[in-house]
This record gives structure tokens, sequence and C-alpha cells, in this order.
């Protein structure tokens, strides 16, 4: 079998083995290399950035190779950015390839991009609120740092989260039995004379294609023949393995998702009986984990997968109170099952977007009413967008993002009609915030989607013609022609309480009519509110 590994990776090897230490390429990075092998990927056009090496080099020995890197933890992992390792290439004087391992990452996240209703790079007219600053470029995405840790091995971990002390392995067999699954429990070493032959060379390319003699994989465990039987299958006792570092639970079924395995009987035996150690995880590893789940290509059955194991209860246990609860209308599902198709459905990548799709009909059970036979969720989404505040604060979700799923949850249930004028338009808008307009009509497709509908309707694509009619018109208070200064300039006002309360009279007029958006007019009308 023929592997694909970038440039850098078999610099870091090299370097290593230069410095007279053993090096391998370890964890999930070997994984993913094999299926991409087995299924005759491009490289390029599916790049893996998570490298992590190992190494008998200890941490400080590791910092002298690599003098540009950081080591801040008690584990012996030492980190290497990508841009400090292409520094450390050049002053070498290296003749390198044209296209880094960042490049590829970026362009294949470019390729990614799904179109936006609001696209700000062919937009003729956007608001300013949209506008990037000049010369001021977007940052673009960068990988993970290459991670380089000492032979480990563990000893307890009487908090299920982290071991009590960590020692210094002996060899990579030490290294390897500390490790969460086989799949994962495998190393990768280049043939020392590949390297050497490698680097003799005066011109590399990006990626390097390896042939089975140039390589060796250590695989104590049998990951290579789980990930034929396509099994996720804990390294030795899996009830050791979960009491250790219980976020394994969560990472097996994120696994089972992500790579479209199933779990191995005893492994899913010991999730089932030890899932309440889930508790003792913080909740900022769960979020992790559990959005890397929200955006795999099976989300739904992540989320089946963790309410069959128990671990649903610990983590998001108003969703359970959605399992059997009837709907009406277009309904002929529960909204359980409703809100996994949805998010199923939904197409954004964003995990935010992907949450709030799950999270949308979360108020319907506390809001269920049957009235004269018809069931109905009066207000279901402003009980269920306060409920998702809650679950995204306890997700340890940024205020920003908090707020997001508050207001894609608030408004999901947009309503629109022909006759609705302009002004009720930019008001939808106003409230939703530009920023999200997208991702709500996402979270809407992906409604309809989950109730069996087509993902779209002549009066949504009508609405949406009509919002980017609207994109240049004032949103905001600040696009008011004139502002407090103004007022106190020219009306002779002192600052306070209501020159604000001014502003915003102003703003709903011009909401209502934005032809009033101008200096005269808006003083005009201002000095009649004073007189």
């Amino acid at each position: 079998m023929k592997l694909t590994l970038p440039f850098e990776v078999l610099f870091i090897l090299w370097t290593l083995q230069q410095a007279g230490f053993e090096a391998f390429l370890v964890g999930g990075a070997i994984r993913d290399i094999i299926i991409q092998a087995a299924l005759g990927k491009e490289f390029s056009s599916s790049p893996i950035t998570d490298f992590d090496f190992t190494t008998n080099a200890k941490p400080e020995e590791i910092q002298k190779i690599f003098a540009e890197s950081f080591y801040e933890n008690e584990f012996g992992t030492v980190g290497v950015t990508h841009e400090n390792l292409w520094e450390m290439l050049e002053k070498q004087h290296f003749q390198l390839p044209g296209t880094n391992l960042a490049k590829l990452y970026q362009d294949y996240l470019a390729k990614q991009e799904k179109e936006t209703l609001i696209d700000l790079a062919s937009a003729s007219k956007i608001h300013e609120s949209l506008e990037i600053p000049e010369g001021q470029e977007p940052e673009l995405p960068q990988p993970k740092p290459f991670e380089i840790t000492t032979y480990r091995a563990d000893g307890d971990y009487a908090d299920h989260r982290r071991p009590d002390s960590v020692e210094w392995g002996q060899n990579i067999q030490d290294d390897l039995e500390r490790r969460d699954f086989t799949i994962n429990a495998m190393a990768l070493k280049i043939v020392p004379s590949v390297l050497e032959n490698f680097f003799d060379q005066k011109v590399f390319p990006p990626v390097v294609e390896l042939g089975q003699t140039q390589y060796e994989i250590v695989d104590p465990h049998g990951g290579i023949q789980d990930l034929a039987a396509k099994e996720i299958k804990a390294v030795g006792d899996p009830n050791l393995r979960f009491k250790e570092d219980a976020l394994r639970m969560l990472r097996a079924l994120r696994f089972a998702v992500q790579l479209e395995m199933e779990i191995e009987s005893q492994t899913k035996q010991a999730l089932l009986d030890h899932a309440p150690l889930i508790e003792h995880v913080s909740w900022e590893r769960i979020q992790d984990e559990f959005f890397k789940m929200l955006i795999s290509p099976l989300p739904k059955r992540g989320i089946g997968l963790m309410e069959e194991t128990g671990l649903l209860q610990f983590v998001l246990p108003e969703l359970l109170e959605s399992k059997g609860v009837e709907q009406g209308g277009h309904h002929d599902t529960d909204v359980w099952t409703h809100s996994l198709d949805a998010l199923q459905s939904c197409p954004s990548p964003d995990p935010i977007v992907r949450l709030s799709t799950l999270l949308h009909d979360i108020g319907k059970p506390r809001t269920y009413q049957e009235i004269d036979g018809k069931i109905t969720f009066y207000n279901h989404e402003i009980v269920g967008s306060r409920m998702a505040s809650k679950i995204a604060q306890r997700l340890r979700l940024s205020k920003k993002d908090t707020d997001r799923v508050f207001t894609l949850v608030r408004y999901h249930m947009f309503y629109y009609q022909p006759q609705n004028n302009d002004a009720s338009i930019r008001r939808f808008m106003r409230k939703v915030g530009l920023e999200n307009i997208d991702d709500i009509l996402d979270l809407r497709e992906a409604d309809r989607l989950g109730s069996g509908a087509r993902k779209t309707s002549w009066r949504l694509e009508e609405m949406k013609d009509r919002m980017v009619e609207q994109l240049n018109q004032p949103m905001d208070v600040r696009d008011l022609a004139i502002d407090g200064h103004d007022l106190m300039e020219e009306l002779g006002l002192k600052p306070g309480k209501q020159i604000g309360e001014i502003l915003n009279q102003l703003f709903e007029e011009v909401l209502e009519n934005p032809e009033l958006n101008n200096r005269e007019t808006l003083l005009e009308k201002a000095k009649k509110l004073t007189d």
C-alpha cells in the first residue's frame, strides 16, 4: 500500500533522526492516511492536517532542535507551528516546494464553501456592516501545529480526566500501550536511508508518495485489522480505558460517525456501564467532541448513539424530552425524530448552525397543548430560544455564539407573504442580523427537509430576492445620516438619554421609509420632536 505524506512530516522525522533520536508519526494521522490510501483519494483534494510525532528525545532536547517551538504542558508535548517550521526550513537554505501544507489546507477549505445569499465577493451593494475594511484581509485558517511528544507511560487517572503522573516511556510499544483505540494506536517509521536520499535532493515536492518497502507500521494492537473490519475497539480493557479518561466514550461515538464504523461489543458494553463518568469531564472538552460529531457526515447517528449509550442524558437531557411528543399539521413524526432528521439535512457545515438546527424545536415539549383536538406549541420558539441559550452556556460557547444560537432558534418560525412591504423585510433582517441571514435560511431548509417537505418554496425564494434588494438600506441607528453630535451641535441639546430616544424614533421612521435618511430631513424631524 502506497502512503502519501506532506513534505513537512518527512522533514520533522528526518531532523529528529539527524539529531540521533528515534522518531515516529503516531495517532490519528496514520489511521487517516491508511484510509485515504485504501480509498485511492488524492491527498491534495482532502489534506490531513493533524500530525503528531513521538520520540525518545526529552522535551528540552526537542526544543533545542526546533528553536521556535513551544512547551506549555506537563505531558511532554512540544508544539511547532507551520509558520515557524517554514522559517526553520528557509534558514537551512532548502529549495522549498511552492506549496506547503497550510496552503493545501486553505485551498481545500475554499473549495468546500457553499454558495450564500449574501456573497460579499460578488455583491454589487451590501450593508457597510458586512464590508471588510480596506487593507484588512480576513485571517486565513491555519492547521493545528505539529506536536512532538516524548515516549510516555501514564500513571493512574484518579479524576477520570488526566493521569496523576507521567513517566517517560522506554520505547514505542510503551507509548502505544496508553492510547485509546486500536485504530489510533499505530506508529509509522520511515526507513532512515529513504529520508537520507530524499533530503539529498535539491527540489522537493509538497507531498511524497512512499512505497511499502520505504516505511514500517508498528501495530501491536491490530489497528489495521480493525480498520479493515470497520470496528472501533479499545486498546486492552475498555473499562480501564474509559475510567482513565471518560472523554474517550464520546470519542468512540465520534469516530464511529466520522469514519462510518461500528463499536466493538465489549467496548460498547463498557460505554453503557460507565456513561455517568462523563460528568467528570470539563464542558470545554465535551463541546469539542460533540461539535465534531455534529459536523460529521452522520450527525443524526451520533445523537442516536449518545441516546443509546446513555451519554445524552448527561450532555443534552433537554432533547430527550422530545421523544414521543407528537406533532400535528404537516408533521408525521414526533419532535425527537424531526429534530434529528432536520440536523441530518442541515446544509451548513457550521457547528453553531447545526446545534441550532438540532435545538430549534427544543421548546415544543414544554409548550405542548391539545385544544379542541388540535396539537399546538404556542410560543415554543420563545421558550426554546431561552432553553437553547442555557444549553449553549453549559457547553461553554462564547457570548457571540450563544447569541447566535438564541437568535436562530428564536426567529426560525419567520413567515413571508408577497404583500409584506419592504419595511417588514428590513425589520426581519434587522432582528435576525445581517450576519445571520444565511444561517437562518440554512436552518429553514433543514427544518423543511426534516419535515418531509421540499427544501424551498416559491415564497422563500421570493423572500430571498427581496432581502438582497434591501442589503444596502439602513438597518441600524448607526446608519442614520446624523448622529448625537449633530443633535447637540445643531439643536443645542445636552448629552443624555433624550438624544438616544430621538435617534431611535428617527430610525423607526427611516426603517419604514429609507428616503427620509438625509441630514436636512432628519434634523427637521428631530427639531419637531424637541418642540
